[in-house]
């Protein structure tokens, strides 16, 4: 499963796990401004904004599983199986493939109120992109520097909720993560009081007792909690150093270490963490063996061409020695 971010200091800051058993060779990726997108049933776009992410480069198509446009706003797929549904298309609206979406608000939208604006009347349809890369159920989440999105398309059709936590993961639906967030509202990264029996001398034997109850299992419902408390009370300096070393931790908060999810073929297990700065364009990741943080800057590249520019993980573990 996996588990997005936004976050902000100085600047902002979007990103995210992806957990899955293996890879499908993804990629950082960038699409320059004049990279010629086709969509299914809206003609090609010859001219966009430019954006950098991850994905996977299929017959010189890119389909993103996270990615950020030049002006900032930023975009993540998560897997939401049996409640995402796919529509046939329908006259009269925007019919977009799901491996789409992406592309389609990020190449026109600057902001969340454009997205908004150009979310309605969409209908995501249930075209796949090939037989080797069949449709997927996500739902997904938008965020600026301001605000953020949760996108779910349901049997009751297209729903836009306001995202106050800027966290995502899985099923279930957005709803109920909001609505559990109630089940923890005692939880404090202060000492806790004695509200059990002030009469009585009850005293913190450690520190830290005030988060007892914060969810510790994989599941995306308490990935869901515990993502949100480590995020929203996060303290941190406003440099970049400082910014993306604290949204790495709060990313391993919640990773998932090969061999604790058992699945079908194999272990679930983090594939790669991202920590997009949204303001500079400039990428940052880790993957499951290499802990060390690489980044690559869109704006160091040529966001005017018309080429897919990409750059091949560095998944070897990185270790630098003293002596």
């Amino acid at each position: 499963m996996c588990t997005a971010v936004s976050f902000k200091t100085k600047d902002h800051y979007f990103g995210r796990n992806l957990d899955f058993e293996y890879s499908y060779k993804e990629e950082i990726t960038i699409t320059p401004r004049n990279f010629p997108l086709n969509f299914t049933n809206k003609g090609k776009v010859s001219t966009h904004f430019a954006m950098i992410g991850m994905a996977t480069i299929d017959n010189g198509y890119p389909l993103y599983y996270d990615a950020t446009n030049e002006k900032g706003l930023s975009m993540a797929g998560l897997y939401f199986p049996e409640n995402a549904v796919y529509f046939p298309e329908k006259e009269g609206a925007d019919n977009i493939a799901s491996f789409e979406f992406i592309p389609f608000i990020l190449c026109q939208c600057a902001d969340i109120k454009q997205a908004k604006a150009r979310l309605k009347g969409i209908n995501l349809t249930s075209t796949a992109y090939s037989e080797k890369y069949p449709v997927s159920p996500l739902h997904w989440i938008i965020s600026d520097k301001n605000s953020s999105l949760t996108v779910e398309q349901t049997f009751k059709g297209l729903t836009v909720f306001e995202n106050p936590v800027g966290v995502l993961t899985n099923n279930p639906p957005f709803e109920y993560h909001l609505h559990n967030l109630s089940n923890f509202i005692s939880l404090t990264s202060e000492e806790p009081t004695n509200r059990f029996a002030p009469e009585v001398s009850i005293k913190p034997y450690s520190r830290g007792m005030g988060a007892i109850g914060l969810p510790g299992d994989l599941s995306s419902a308490s990935r869901f909690i515990r993502a949100s408390f480590v995020k929203l009370n996060s303290v941190c300096k406003d440099d970049e150093a400082s910014s993306i070393g604290q949204f790495f931790h709060i990313l391993s908060s919640v990773a998932q270490q090969e061999g604790c999810a058992k699945v079908e073929n194999g272990y679930e297990k983090t594939i790669y963490s991202s920590c997009c700065n949204t303001d500079r364009g400039i990428y940052y990741y880790t993957t499951y063996q290499n802990s060390q943080i690489t980044g690559v800057s869109m704006n160091n590249t040529d966001i005017d061409g018309k080429r897919l520019i990409s750059f091949p993980l560095k998944t070897e573990q990185q270790i630098k020695m003293e002596n």
